[in-house]
């Protein structure tokens, strides 16, 4: 079941990561780690496999998927014996990288539009999910044109760059999945149309250390009914995800979506506050910090700390490649509209769900066996 994989951000980090992963594991280099949809109870035909993936993207970057390959593979990101193994592959890839298109926002949806019909009819593919990877933009004001498809058409200069993507993706026939904490999809006008196209969506921000501990932690808390009266935490990063999220309005949203977890799970917001720090010279690497104060029997005061150290591209890559493979399949299996089933891989997931991990695993394995 050959599918495409259409990056916004193709040659961005964590995107270069996810096309050299795949075709590792395709080529029988190294094991599918990491790959949520590889563990036994999510393992499935209904999804197509790593070695079915064909990759595609928009970027507005010039430098190829190859040389990003090999910088990633001298910052440690990446095997260097892979990327030079994988070289011509990653030049292929390459040559499916379009440039973003400039106009009107109503040409540039358009072009993005024709180039993705142009990727299925060229490699006879049974259906394309685009997958936003691109560095994170300001939150959005509400707009009244967002608001239906029948006023949305008529301003689409008013859409977030995300959410213009997203409706170039639904106009294609497209599903779309948010891996940032931008827009995206998540505006009525947006999912009028993804329901008129008969497909599906998800996201948003993918959840792949500091938010991922939250929630393990938060409901450990929650059903031992201990009192957390503050949690904060201190997030440094570099790459180019940490130089964009050194804008203030992109740290706010960010931020805001790391902390979404804690109210919903615990029932209450604590005190405290998600930092975010840029550090260019840790490059693709980050460090999280977290201090929790808690209460315990007789108010007793309590407090714990953790500390996470990782690599951002090889956290985030294989859960791309994931709900990648998981949302074509929902989409083959004619689910349409968004896909909450997949709370399990961001921070801020769609709909109302338990953001509790076990939950959203258990909520993951039923809706694998339903397709």
């Amino acid at each position: 079941m050959r599918t495409g994989v259409w990056l916004v951000g193709a040659r961005g980090s964590v995107a270069v990561t996810s096309i050299v992963g795949a075709a590792a594991v395709r080529a029988g280099l190294t094991e599918p780690i990491g790959c949520v949809t590889e563990h036994p109870v999510l393992r499935s035909d209904a999804l197509p496999g790593l070695g079915d993936l064909v990759f595609g993207g928009h970027d507005i970057a010039t430098i190829s998927v190859a040389k990003k390959a090999e910088a990633l593979a001298e910052a440690g990101v990446v095997p260097g014996r892979l990327v030079a193994t994988l070289h011509d592959e990653l030049v292929a890839v390459d040559e499916e990288i379009r440039p973003l298109p400039h106009g009107t926002a109503a040409e540039v949806a358009a072009a993005v539009t024709a180039d993705l019909l142009d990727f299925r009819r060229r490699h006879d593919l049974a259906r394309v999910v685009v997958v936003n990877v691109a560095s994170t933009e300001a939150a959005a004001a509400p707009h009244p044109a967002h608001t239906s498809l029948e006023t949305l058409r008529d301003a689409l200069d008013t859409l977030p760059p995300s959410s213009l993507m997203a409706y170039a993706a639904f106009e294609a026939g497209c599903s779309f999945v948010d891996f940032t904490p931008s827009t995206g999809a998540r505006l009525p006008a947006l999912h009028e149309l993804a329901v008129l196209q008969n497909v599906a969506y998800a996201g948003h921000d993918g959840k792949t250390g500091e938010t991922l501990i939250k929630s393990v932690l938060a409901p450990m808390f929650a059903m031992r009914n201990l009192r957390v009266k503050s949690w904060s935490g201190t997030n440094l990063l570099g790459g180019g995800d940490g130089a964009t999220l050194a804008e203030p309005a992109a740290n706010a949203a960010k931020s805001a979506s790391k902390q979404r977890v804690l109210s919903e799970t615990l029932g209450y917001q604590p005190d405290g506050h998600t930092r975010i720090e840029y550090v260019p010279d840790i490059g693709d690497f980050k460090t999280a910090w977290d201090l929790i104060t808690f209460a315990g029997f007789l108010g007793t005061p309590m407090r714990m700390e953790f500390t996470w150290h990782g690599c951002d591209s090889a956290l985030a890559a294989p859960l791309v490649l994931d709900l990648a493979r998981l949302t074509a399949a929902a989409h083959g299996a004619g689910r349409v509209g968004p896909l909450t089933e997949l709370a399990f891989f961001f921070k801020d997931p769609l709909g109302e769900v338990d953001h509790a991990l076990g939950a959203q695993f258990e909520a993951l394995a039923v809706f694998v066996r339903s397709l």
